[in-house]
Formats: C-alpha cells, structure tokens, sequence
C-alpha cells in the first residue's frame, strides 16, 4: 500500500513538472490489436529496421493490450516472445519506472514507461528496452533480438 501511495504521489509530482506534450514518437493509435499465441505471448510478425525502436526513451515498445489493470503481464507477453540475436533463451528484470507522459488511458492522466534489463549468454552488455503498457503502436521485434522458437 505505501508503495502504491509513493508511485502516486511521485508521478503527480513528475506530472505536474513534466511537459503536457507527449514526448513519444511512434505511438499509433490505429495499429492493429494485438492478439496472444498458445503460449500466452503476443504473436509479432514484423521486425523494426529502427535501432531506436524499444532502446529509446521516445520511441518505447507500445504493448497496450484490452486494458491497463495488470501492469506486469503485457510486458511479459511481450518479452516471453523474444530470444537473442542467434535464439538464445533471454532473462529479463524489471529495473524502473520512468519518463512520465501524458495519456488519455489513466485516471490521472499521465503513464510511466517501464525499463527492462535483458541477458543472454554470450552477449557482452545486458539490453535495456523502455515498455509503454498505455499506448498502442506496430508492435515488432527490436534490432539486434530474435523470436522464441516453439
């Protein structure tokens, strides 16, 4: 409860200082819905030529999914469907909330994007993805990641 309390209290605070012009660059908000695979990932067909797409603060990896209620699922949708560059088996961990923005698709009006920490083997420094749960966008494989082969 006093964690909820702080996030709260902290996003109308980064609110309130933040500008009332979204900052985000590849939201669509006619991109096709996104659908789940058997295995309870979101199905991605296309892959991004643009190395800012997910590694960017403005150009975050858009997963809003029916609703917002359950903040952690859609980002594991997401990255359960990923593999590294040659198939590894990734890990990920969530490392913070960042980078208010505003939205129409809360109650007080402002999202926060969501950094994820990913590691394969092999590879010589983790990736770090920025997920946007609020909005909807082309949702694709980012340069340099794979898909999970089932």
């Amino acid at each position: 409860m006093k964690k909820n309390l702080l996030f709260v209290a902290l996003l109308m605070l980064s609110v309130s200082c933040a500008s009332t012009k979204s900052t985000l660059k590849n939201v669509d908000n006619n991109a096709p819905d996104l659908y789940l695979s058997r295995e309870n990932t979101f199905v991605i067909t296309e892959f991004s030529k643009d190395k800012k797409y997910g590694y960017d603060a403005d150009y975050p990896i858009n997963l809003f999914f029916q609703n917002t209620r359950n903040e952690k699922i859609n980002q594991e949708r997401f990255l359960n469907a990923l593999a590294g560059p040659k198939g590894e088996k990734i890990t990920f961990i969530k490392l913070e909330s960042c980078c208010p923005f505003p939205t129409k698709r809360t109650d007080l009006g402002a999202g926060l994007l969501d950094v994820y920490e990913l590691k394969w083997e092999g590879q010589k420094k983790p990736a770090k993805l920025y997920l946007n749960i609020f909005e909807k966008g082309i949702l694709m494989v980012p340069v340099g990641l794979s898909l999970k082969k089932n």
